[in-house]
């Protein structure tokens, strides 16, 4: 959390998902709201105990999706440990059928959803995000053109992942171009992890969406901040600088925006303000 405050990023999204028990799930999700207490980058926790199948369950997948609904998500919405619930579907691991399982029943219990999805395989799961209401669509390298629409229609927010193909060697792209035609507003994210993207940069995030989805500095600038702020619930109180919202603020060392997406592996980053506390650096005048 540290690295990411001197890095210009004041909000996480956090997601579990690295347990798949229900002691490490509700583990995993205590850590991330001890974390958030004691540190000044706000966490927004997301329980993805449907990240993958245990070993002991990959020969009976529907006894461990019957453990994910009817055990481990009672236990983290009764403990208040989540705000959204989240699924890997993809072909290897939970499928169309067992994620609407999961994520129906976790709206059912108040949780928000969220969908890892056709990241690896045009699968259809940028229509199941759309039929749910899902508040993101996460990855969506392989998504259709009906998986397009369908996310405009429902008002989705693909949350795009540059760095991620990149770090995996998959040449496929996500659409990102034919996405902001459709009418949708793309946030872009770090998705920092340990498997497929150890990266925390999201200066380094904006190059890349420069180069890789041919967005222009605004966009990315936007996609990095305001939309990635709409896509957790958030646009009302942070993600711009504006009368009345939150007062984040990262005063970066560039003479004009445009530079944010023009350069490579350094941190632009001078000072950081977390609701109208000066947290790292000091502004200058």
């Amino acid at each position: 959390l540290d690295r990411f405050l001197d890095l210009g990023t004041t909000t996480v999204e956090a997601k579990s998902g690295y347990g798949l028990s229900l002691e490490d799930e509700l583990k995993c999700l205590a850590v991330i709201a001890e974390a958030n207490r004691r540190h000044p980058v706000d966490l927004v926790a997301t329980f993805l105990g449907a990240h993958d199948f245990p070993p002991e369950y990959r020969d009976r997948r529907a006894d461990y999706v019957r453990l994910v609904v009817e055990e481990m998500l009672p236990r983290v919405a009764a403990e208040g440990l989540a705000e959204y619930c989240d699924v890997f579907t993809e072909g290897h691991v939970f499928d169309l059928e067992q994620s609407r399982a999961v994520l129906t029943r976790a709206r059912e219990l108040g949780l928000g959803l969220r969908l890892h999805v056709d990241q690896l395989t045009p699968l259809g799961g940028a229509q199941l995000a759309a039929e749910l209401g899902a508040a993101s669509a996460d990855h969506l390298e392989f998504v259709s053109e009906q998986g397009i629409e369908a996310l405009a229609a429902a008002s989705v927010v693909p949350v795009l992942c540059p760095l991620v193909p990149l770090y995996l060697r998959i040449e496929q792209e996500a659409p990102a171009r034919r996405m902001v035609a459709a009418g949708l507003a793309p946030a872009i994210a770090t998705d920092f992890n340990p498997g497929s993207c150890p990266l925390q940069s999201m200066p380094e995030v904006m190059t890349w969406a420069a180069l890789r989805y041919r967005f222009g500095a605004g966009e990315a600038l936007c996609a990095a901040t305001l939309n990635g702020a709409a896509s957790l619930g958030r646009a009302a109180d942070r993600g711009s600088l504006e009368v009345g919202k939150r007062a984040d603020v990262v005063v970066v060392d560039v003479d004009d925006h445009r530079r944010l997406v023009a350069e490579f592996g350094g941190n632009p980053v001078r000072s950081v303000v977390k609701d109208g506390v000066v947290v790292r650096g000091a502004a200058r005048r």
